[in-house]
């Protein structure tokens, strides 16, 4: 099998919250969105992967989803946390042996961190 990219779906009922959240607050670069009958979904650029949010209109549907943590490796974790809280994100910075982490979560609930590079495979 010859993988070309990964992504990950994030189905919510959060749509248009979680598109806003991730474009205006992560910044991450929409790469495109559809908007039609039956088919809508936004994707961003996850450094080199995609992170694509699609809507999911029964609530216990994604609940029953498994549950998820998104990670973006940063190089510099209290930096990037301070931006978030300017952009109104609530933001819990970790230390660990292994590095730092400041986690929060998106407008649907879904966990979410930010983690140092140094340290990061050691």
């Amino acid at each position: 099998m010859k993988i070309t990219t990964a992504g990950l779906i994030l189905f919510t009922t959060q749509y248009q919250a979680c598109v806003t959240f991730y474009r205006d607050c992560l910044r991450l670069r929409l790469l495109h969105s559809i908007n039609r009958p039956g088919e809508t979904l936004s994707t961003f650029d996850l450094g080199g992967a995609y992170l694509m949010i699609e809507p999911e209109d029964d609530p216990a549907a994604a609940l029953a989803r498994l549950p998820l943590k998104l990670r973006f490796n940063v190089p510099d974790v209290q930096a990037s946390s301070e931006k978030l809280r300017q952009r109104g994100v609530e933001v819990r910075l970790r230390h660990h042996s292994w590095g730092s982490t400041a986690e929060f979560s998106d407008p649907a609930g879904t966990r979410c961190a930010l983690r140092s590079d140094e340290g990061f495979g050691v």
